[in-house]
């Protein structure tokens, strides 16, 4: 789990194809303090990789690497990555850590679309396309997770959300070089997920009716 505070921006060094191209392997440039603290990161660890919660398979003092497979790629923009994209980080939430954002799982719902980017006062509203089926999760002053940054929705209309992104944001993490027309990860609360199970059973709807949200193989 993760709490969508994002507390290193990584560069993608090296992508290794993995099981005859379908699968691949990604080598993370870090800050060494990022894998020292709060804890030393050991093989095995999970690290969000905006958003993507992925597995630590190697490691050396400023890097380390993950590998995705196709599923994970097919459901997330990390099909999307080459050598220098900036990623997102964020280590995994220990049990009495501070929770600043809201609780993440790092499995992505779906891939949505920036719209617009627009200054105003100190801050900048920007807003994004939800993919097919999610805007039902996704409430006004609710939580939600892009590119693995814990935000606070502004408002809904239709598929389209908006929410503020303030300077300090904007300087520590991939807000600072999005684009309109970019590919985000999108992570719905996840207890947004489970009120419309629930509501859908009392309803009656047939067991696997419900469209389940993507995870991550």
């Amino acid at each position: 789990m993760f709490t969508g505070i994002v507390t290193d921006l990584g560069t993608i060094r090296e992508i290794q194809p993995l099981g005859a191209g379908h699968d691949m392997r990604l080598v993370l440039g870090t800050s060494p303090e990022f894998l020292k603290q709060p804890a030393p990161a050991v093989l095995g660890a999970s690290i969000a990789c905006s958003g993507v919660c992925l597995t630590v398979v190697d490691m050396g003092g400023d890097w380390f690497a993950v590998d995705a497979s196709a599923e994970t790629l097919s459901k997330t923009t990390l099909g999307t990555w080459r050598a220098g994209s900036r990623v997102n980080l964020e280590r995994a939430l220990r049990f009495g850590d501070e929770l600043g954002g809201h609780l993440v799982s790092g499995h992505i719902d779906g891939v949505g679309e920036v719209l617009a980017a627009v200054p105003e006062n100190a801050s900048v509203r920007w807003r994004f396309r939800l993919p097919e089926g999610l805007h039902r999760f996704v409430a006004a002053k609710g939580s939600i997770a892009i590119d693995g940054v814990s935000l606070t929705v502004n408002e809904v209309d239709g598929t389209v959300f908006g929410v503020n992104i303030v300077p300090h944001t904007a300087a520590h993490t991939t807000f600072g070089t999005l684009q309109p027309g970019a590919r985000v990860n999108i992570e719905i609360d996840t207890l947004a997920r489970y009120v419309a199970r629930l509501v859908s059973c009392d309803r009656g709807a047939p067991e696997g009716a419900e469209r389940e949200s993507h995870g991550q193989i």
